[in-house]
């Protein structure tokens, strides 16, 4: 028998918290925990160490933003997905930073709320139709000249792989195209995370593209 997938709901109202937990539960997903405060959700979170997280973006006190930012970076295996009112880019770009692997509007319905929790509690990550369509519009849009001076603290290969990630090529398509090992691939990855501190590939295709490369 597949175990439950667990979740942790965090928003600051009640009757949207009600409401998310009756619609999971019916879908057989098991909620462990809620917060109304992005502070005590940080608490919970590292405490009961759930599978995901669904996270408001405007609470009081410590907000969406930051708590995921707190959560992913103490617990890294714990998927956090934003359930928000807020598609602008901005809000959408904060979180994919902060390490959300997730984001779904509030209205979704409940099949895309599951679809989207069962992703990331596999692993992947996935985001609506409605921010799909603004990732595409903002990767497809019109790109500046990338400066010289991109990313000094990385060395010419890391830069090149940075620029082939920000094509669009994983990690297979880049060992291919720079006649290297998959392993060496990964390992120049790694290296470009930790040094430009971001929490994963979309961040740092995020910050390439806004340097104009890709």
């Amino acid at each position: 028998m597949t175990e439950a997938i667990q979740v942790f709901i965090a928003d600051d109202h009640r009757l949207f918290r009600d409401g998310l937990r009756a619609l999971l539960l019916a879908a057989g997903v098991e909620v462990v925990g809620e917060a109304a405060t992005g502070e005590e959700a940080a608490a919970l979170v590292e405490r009961l160490q759930p599978d995901v997280v669904l996270m408001d973006i405007q609470m009081p006190g410590l907000n969406g933003i930051e708590a995921t930012r707190r959560i992913t970076a103490a617990s890294p295996h714990v998927g956090v997905i934003i359930v928000t009112m807020f598609e602008d880019d901005d809000s959408v770009f904060a979180a994919m930073r902060a390490g959300a692997r997730g984001y779904v509007l509030k209205g979704a319905g409940q099949e895309e709320v599951v679809r989207t929790i069962r992703a990331v509690a596999g692993g992947e990550a996935l985001f609506g139709p409605a921010i799909a369509a603004r990732l595409m519009a903002f990767f497809n849009g019109p790109r500046p000249t990338a400066p010289a001076e991109a990313f000094p603290e990385l060395t010419a290969r890391e830069r090149e792989v940075l620029d082939l990630l920000a094509a669009g090529h994983n990690n297979e398509a880049i060992a291919a195209r720079l006649v290297v090992s998959r392993k060496t691939v990964r390992n120049h990855v790694s290296n470009i995370f930790s040094k430009l501190q971001v929490a994963g590939r979309a961040e740092a295709i995020i910050r390439a593209r806004e340097a104009g490369m890709g």
